[in-house]
């Protein structure tokens, strides 16, 4: 890899508590750990007014908290001299922190506060146009026979052969697995829960979601000579999950139920900071013309471990994302990795010192033209309801 010249890249020591701080990141399986491994076997008892709070069982933690931690702070993010690379590792270092205080607080009064502090919570503006969602689109597709979680591996894997037909090393892959609900990215690998149940008009926008976006940019990254790009900077996960929504906008599958049901999440995390109850909050989606078992789903990844605000961010990066494109921003370094949006310009000053290696291999759907149109078409929009024009 080559440097312009005067323009010198990180020594080797700093490269070191980089590539220290990801492979710690990777010792611990954060949201694998705070996800219930016996949601779908307490659903029905709470659809069937048996349960209003149910108690969800989590995994038994492999990384033992307070050991990662003692390995975190002997690293010492302070000692890189490259300011670049040194204020990326430092906001890193930080979110690790985080995600270790949450782990040691899950499911009690300590967990909600803390998720807010890594994901923030709900703006006004956010809610508004939430709101505006429910408010303005009534009327969903018709569900037809849906894939089971076989059928959808299949298809995962064929994407992902997809992909290794450019790069033959590429370490993704996909596996059903009996602890997991629903389906999941975690590391290199596409988690699918037995019960997953995958509406066919939904399968290609899903698998580019998951599989173009989130193992893609896991595999560009995790190729970097900073390895943190890879596990994700600090922050990355809005523009990350803005990044895989955008995705089922470009390849035509978000349906008027996708966009419902994003706007869902916002709400039912609001309304989780505000007190509700989880019996509460299921029964608002219902009234909004959820279906129960589907409300149950939102709810459950907002409540567990004491309170997820995470699921607010994929509305908060798909605006920010749709602002970006529509102020004429591009989304070609993006790719290189994990990151958020705030951090372009910090990317950008690597990529311009010959730091960025080219990324392996780039989302399958921007190799369509209709996609690019669609893109172009959503780009600075306010108003999500007009994303379905042409989509749904």
């Amino acid at each position: 890899m080559s440097e312009e010249p005067g323009h010198p890249g990180p020594a080797a020591a700093d490269l070191a508590v980089d590539h220290r701080l990801s492979l710690l990141a990777q010792s611990f399986r954060f949201l694998l750990d705070i996800t219930p491994v016996d949601a779908d076997d307490l659903r029905d008892g709470f659809l069937e007014g048996h349960d209003d709070a149910p108690e969800f069982t989590y995994r038994e933690l492999e990384a033992d908290p307070a050991v990662v931690r003692a390995e975190l702070d002997d690293i010492d993010p302070g000692t890189v001299e490259d300011p670049v690379l040194g204020q990326l590792l430092r906001a890193k270092h930080r979110e690790m922190e985080l995600q270790l205080d949450m782990l040691e607080a899950r499911d009690t009064d300590d967990f909600l506060p803390l998720s807010v502090e890594l994901y923030g919570g709900v703006s006004p503006s956010l809610r508004d146009q939430a709101e505006a969602l429910l408010a303005g689109i009534t009327r969903t597709e018709p569900t037809d026979e849906p894939l089971d979680a076989a059928e959808f591996l299949a298809l995962a894997e064929a994407e992902i052969a997809h992909y290794r037909e450019a790069d033959p090393d590429l370490a993704m892959h996909a596996e059903v697995r009996p602890d997991v609900n629903g389906v999941m990215v975690s590391g290199d690998v596409l988690l699918i829960g037995p019960e997953t149940k995958v509406q066919r008009a939904r399968a290609q926008a899903l698998l580019h979601h998951e599989v173009g976006t989130h193992l893609v940019t896991q595999a560009n990254g995790s190729h970097q000579l900073i390895k943190v790009l890879g596990v994700g900077l600090a922050g990355y996960d809005e523009t990350q999950e803005g990044l895989a929504v955008l995705a089922e906008i470009a390849c035509g599958g978000l349906t008027a139920f996708r966009l419902r049901q994003l706007a869902s999440r916002v709400l039912t995390v609001h309304r989780m900071i505000g007190g509700a109850t989880f019996a509460e909050a299921h029964e608002a989606l219902v009234a909004d013309d959820f279906p129960a078992a589907s409300a149950w789903t939102t709810v459950m990844r907002v409540y567990r471990s004491g309170g997820m605000t995470k699921d607010a961010i994929y509305l908060r990066g798909l605006v920010e994302l749709l602002e970006h494109l529509g102020a004429g921003g591009s989304l070609d370094q993006l790719w290189l990795g994990k990151f958020s949006l705030r951090d372009l310009p910090l990317i950008g000053d690597l990529e311009s010192r010959g730091l960025l290696r080219p990324p392996r291999v780039l989302p399958r759907y921007l190799h369509d033209p209709t996609s690019h149109a669609n893109l172009a078409r959503a780009a600075g929009t306010h108003d999500l309801g007009t994303l379905l024009e042409g989509h749904a």
